[in-house]
Protein backbone atom coordinates (compact mmCIF):
# COMPACT_ATOMS: atom_id res chain seq x y z
CA UNK A 1 0.00 0.00 0.00
CA UNK A 2 1.28 3.36 -0.48
CA UNK A 3 1.11 6.66 1.26
CA UNK A 4 2.60 7.70 4.64
CA UNK A 5 1.85 7.90 8.23
CA UNK A 6 0.31 11.25 8.79
CA UNK A 7 -0.33 12.97 12.39
CA UNK A 8 -3.40 12.52 13.72
CA UNK A 9 -4.46 15.82 15.14
CA UNK A 10 -6.08 15.67 18.92
CA UNK A 11 -8.93 17.62 20.52
CA UNK A 12 -8.27 20.51 21.32
CA UNK A 13 -6.68 21.78 18.54
CA UNK A 14 -9.14 24.25 16.68
CA UNK A 15 -8.96 22.97 13.13
CA UNK A 16 -10.46 20.40 14.01
CA UNK A 17 -13.69 22.07 14.99
CA UNK A 18 -13.77 24.06 11.99
CA UNK A 19 -15.80 23.74 8.79
CA UNK A 20 -14.19 22.30 5.60
CA UNK A 21 -14.15 23.59 2.40
CA UNK A 22 -15.72 21.69 -0.46
CA UNK A 23 -12.70 20.06 -2.92
CA UNK A 24 -13.07 21.37 -6.87
CA UNK A 25 -13.26 18.27 -9.00
CA UNK A 26 -11.26 19.47 -11.38
CA UNK A 27 -8.20 19.41 -9.47
CA UNK A 28 -9.39 16.27 -7.83
CA UNK A 29 -5.60 14.76 -9.30
CA UNK A 30 -4.45 17.38 -6.28
CA UNK A 31 -5.81 15.11 -3.63
CA UNK A 32 -4.96 11.76 -4.56
CA UNK A 33 -1.27 12.08 -2.49
CA UNK A 34 -4.00 13.15 0.43
CA UNK A 35 -5.93 9.96 0.17
CA UNK A 36 -3.27 7.56 -0.05
CA UNK A 37 -1.93 9.19 2.98
CA UNK A 38 -5.55 9.29 5.07
CA UNK A 39 -5.83 4.99 3.67
CA UNK A 40 -2.62 4.56 4.98
CA UNK A 41 -2.76 6.56 8.29
CA UNK A 42 -6.02 5.02 9.58
CA UNK A 43 -4.64 1.49 8.87
CA UNK A 44 -2.06 2.27 10.33
CA UNK A 45 -3.90 3.48 13.80
CA UNK A 46 -6.44 0.80 13.35
CA UNK A 47 -9.28 3.24 12.63
CA UNK A 48 -13.07 2.57 11.13
CA UNK A 49 -12.77 5.53 9.48
CA UNK A 50 -10.56 9.06 9.00
CA UNK A 51 -11.63 12.68 7.87
CA UNK A 52 -9.15 15.44 6.34
CA UNK A 53 -9.35 17.59 9.53
CA UNK A 54 -8.12 14.84 11.40
CA UNK A 55 -4.95 14.94 9.66
CA UNK A 56 -4.59 19.20 9.35
CA UNK A 57 -6.58 19.26 6.44
CA UNK A 58 -9.92 21.35 6.17
CA UNK A 59 -11.30 19.78 2.97
CA UNK A 60 -14.35 17.98 2.69
CA UNK A 61 -13.02 14.26 2.51
CA UNK A 62 -13.43 11.23 4.66
CA UNK A 63 -12.61 7.46 4.34
CA UNK A 64 -13.68 4.47 5.38
CA UNK A 65 -12.90 1.00 5.90
CA UNK A 66 -15.23 -1.53 4.47
CA UNK A 67 -13.74 -4.74 6.61
CA UNK A 68 -15.12 -3.88 10.14
CA UNK A 69 -18.32 -2.87 8.42
CA UNK A 70 -19.18 -5.31 6.16
CA UNK A 71 -16.17 -7.95 6.42
CA UNK A 72 -15.03 -7.67 2.94
CA UNK A 73 -10.85 -7.42 3.41
CA UNK A 74 -9.83 -7.40 -0.56
CA UNK A 75 -11.90 -3.71 -1.14
CA UNK A 76 -10.33 -0.56 -1.16
CA UNK A 77 -11.47 1.46 1.60
CA UNK A 78 -14.81 3.92 0.68
CA UNK A 79 -13.61 7.63 -0.20
CA UNK A 80 -16.31 10.50 0.05
CA UNK A 81 -15.46 13.78 -1.15
CA UNK A 82 -17.82 16.78 -0.91
CA UNK A 83 -20.33 14.46 0.97
CA UNK A 84 -24.42 15.26 1.57
CA UNK A 85 -26.14 13.23 4.13
CA UNK A 86 -29.78 13.34 5.14
CA UNK A 87 -31.48 10.94 7.38
CA UNK A 88 -33.81 8.09 5.99
CA UNK A 89 -35.82 7.95 9.05
CA UNK A 90 -37.00 9.75 12.71
CA UNK A 91 -35.63 6.82 14.43
CA UNK A 92 -32.37 7.48 16.90
CA UNK A 93 -30.13 5.42 18.31
CA UNK A 94 -27.62 5.87 20.88
CA UNK A 95 -24.14 3.86 20.70
CA UNK A 96 -20.54 4.25 22.01
CA UNK A 97 -18.21 5.70 19.58
CA UNK A 98 -14.28 5.82 19.66
CA UNK A 99 -12.16 8.88 17.67
CA UNK A 100 -8.81 8.69 16.35
CA UNK A 101 -8.74 12.48 17.31
CA UNK A 102 -9.51 11.21 21.82
CA UNK A 103 -7.25 8.72 21.55
CA UNK A 104 -8.55 6.17 24.43
CA UNK A 105 -11.99 7.76 25.26
CA UNK A 106 -15.66 6.39 24.50
CA UNK A 107 -19.03 8.47 24.84
CA UNK A 108 -22.40 7.66 24.21
CA UNK A 109 -23.90 9.58 21.17
CA UNK A 110 -27.22 9.94 19.98
CA UNK A 111 -27.59 9.52 16.17
CA UNK A 112 -30.04 9.16 12.82
CA UNK A 113 -30.62 4.98 13.19
CA UNK A 114 -30.29 5.41 9.63
CA UNK A 115 -29.03 7.58 6.72
CA UNK A 116 -28.50 8.32 2.70
CA UNK A 117 -25.25 9.80 1.75
CA UNK A 118 -24.50 10.83 -1.86
CA UNK A 119 -20.71 12.03 -2.90
CA UNK A 120 -17.69 11.76 -5.28
CA UNK A 121 -15.25 8.67 -4.78
CA UNK A 122 -11.81 9.64 -5.72
CA UNK A 123 -12.35 9.38 -9.64
CA UNK A 124 -14.84 12.13 -9.25
CA UNK A 125 -17.96 9.74 -9.86
CA UNK A 126 -21.27 10.49 -7.90
CA UNK A 127 -22.35 7.78 -5.24
CA UNK A 128 -25.01 7.11 -3.28
CA UNK A 129 -25.32 4.93 -0.30
CA UNK A 130 -27.85 3.94 2.13
CA UNK A 131 -26.75 2.77 5.44
CA UNK A 132 -29.98 1.35 7.11
CA UNK A 133 -29.68 -2.08 8.60
CA UNK A 134 -26.03 -1.31 9.15
CA UNK A 135 -25.22 0.15 12.55
CA UNK A 136 -21.84 0.99 12.23
CA UNK A 137 -21.86 2.08 8.54
CA UNK A 138 -24.60 4.49 9.93
CA UNK A 139 -22.81 5.53 12.84
CA UNK A 140 -19.34 5.75 10.97
CA UNK A 141 -20.93 7.96 7.79
CA UNK A 142 -22.06 10.52 10.74
CA UNK A 143 -18.98 10.22 12.55
CA UNK A 144 -16.22 11.50 9.99
CA UNK A 145 -19.23 13.54 8.27
CA UNK A 146 -19.38 15.71 11.67
CA UNK A 147 -16.03 16.15 11.23
CA UNK A 148 -16.63 17.97 7.88
CA UNK A 149 -18.69 20.30 9.81
CA UNK A 150 -16.46 20.93 12.79
CA UNK A 151 -18.63 18.98 14.91
CA UNK A 152 -16.58 16.32 17.75
CA UNK A 153 -17.35 13.68 19.75
CA UNK A 154 -16.94 15.76 22.52
CA UNK A 155 -20.35 18.24 21.17
CA UNK A 156 -22.06 15.03 20.60
CA UNK A 157 -21.29 13.52 23.78
CA UNK A 158 -24.09 12.63 26.24
CA UNK A 159 -24.03 13.80 29.54
CA UNK A 160 -21.63 11.63 31.83
CA UNK A 161 -19.40 11.65 28.74
CA UNK A 162 -18.68 15.03 28.39
CA UNK A 163 -17.71 15.53 31.79
CA UNK A 164 -15.40 13.01 31.08
CA UNK A 165 -14.17 14.47 27.84
CA UNK A 166 -13.85 17.99 29.55
CA UNK A 167 -11.41 16.08 32.26
CA UNK A 168 -9.66 14.57 29.56
CA UNK A 169 -9.21 17.53 27.75
CA UNK A 170 -7.76 19.23 30.60
CA UNK A 171 -5.59 16.76 31.79
CA UNK A 172 -4.11 16.89 27.75
CA UNK A 173 -3.42 20.50 28.07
Amino acid sequence: MSGKLLSIIEYPVATLMASSVPVNLDELDQFQGLIDDMIYTMFYHEGVGLAAPQVGQNVRIFILDQKPINGNKRTEPWVFINPVIEPVNDNRLVRPEGCLSFPGLLAEVGRPEWVKITAFDREGKEVTMDSSYNHLLSVALQHEYDHLEGTLLSDRARGRDRRKIKAWAAQQA
